[in-house]
């Protein structure tokens, strides 16, 4: 059975994404596992004079009984039923043990919430978040706090014709197919450019030949302003998630001028954001 993997810290936030995580679980017919990453002991503890020969094991339950606890709290019903798993993870690094667990269960991918109340969206997403697509060799789909949850029938993809885009387009399908959403690619040229048809046609081309899904289509606008234009395309066609690629840390202007795109949708943070890591684009060939 194909699985999710939901990280939660507890927070108000998060609340919304597990509900969302739990939805999208049912839709995509996969378990979801829930998982919360605590450290070790302090060392102060385990110098301690008096000895706790139960001390892991009590850890561990009661970290796990938090969770059950969290899950039943928000979801209702027991955790068999809901078809979840939940597992406390200890490793001082929360993104090394969420991308541990994933990688174990071969998630089809990583949900976690987007905690915010601005100060720039926690600088720009918050840490874990952050260092879950900067690591996670699958997608990451951070949800906002105040999202709520209907049925996915249309995922934005921001492309920009390059090769990563057609591996993570193949990983986004295996995501819209159970769902039957559609997939709208949208590429946005600067003014001074321009996509002739034929080009266009041989991009949709390339397209259907490396996606196996028939429900994708290319969308190619014009426009100074893309981040502007990218929240109006995504509003207009009532996107439930934009998906983009998050691009290796190069020099070249036209790689720094798509990271900062990104960085502002992160931002904005109005609508889930799949991201997929362009350095991991050989995991998505199918």
């Amino acid at each position: 059975m194909k699985s999710i993997l939901y990280a939660t810290d507890y927070s108000e936030s998060s609340v919304a994404a597990l509900k969302y995580a739990y939805q999208m679980s049912l839709g995509l017919n996969a378990k979801l596992w829930v998982v919360h990453v605590f450290e070790s002991p302090s060392a102060m503890q385990a110098r301690a004079r008096i000895p706790f020969p139960n001390r892991e094991q009590d850890t561990f339950k009661k970290h796990n009984d938090k969770l059950e606890a969290f899950c039943i709290e928000h979801l209702g019903g027991d955790l068999e039923t809901l078809n979840i798993s939940v597992e406390a993870i200890q490793d001082k690094s929360s993104v090394d043990g969420i991308v541990s667990k994933a990688e174990k269960i071969q998630s089809l991918l990583i949900v976690t919430g987007l905690n915010s109340t601005s100060k720039l969206r926690r600088l720009i997403m918050g840490s874990t978040a952050r260092g879950l697509v900067e690591k996670a060799p699958y997608p990451v789909l951070t949800i906002p706090e105040d999202a709520h949850y209907s049925p996915i029938k249309t995922i934005v993809y921001a492309s920009d014709f390059q090769q990563e885009d057609l591996d993570a387009l193949c990983k986004l399908a295996t995501i819209a197919k159970p769902l039957e959403a559609k997939i709208k690619i949208v590429h946005i040229c600067p003014l001074e450019k321009t996509v002739c048809d034929v080009e266009q046609t041989l991009r949709k081309e390339k397209i259907d030949k490396h996606v196996k899904y028939a429900n994708v289509e290319l969308d190619v606008l014009y426009s100074d302003d893309i981040f502007t234009e990218l929240k109006r395309y995504s509003e207009k066609n009532n996107a439930d998630i934009i998906g983009m690629l998050e691009r290796e840390n190069t020099s070249l202007a036209a790689d720094l001028f798509y990271r900062n795109l990104l960085k502002k949708m992160k931002s904005y943070g109005k609508i889930p954001l799949i991201s997929f890591n362009a350095k991991n684009y050989g995991k998505f060939h199918l």
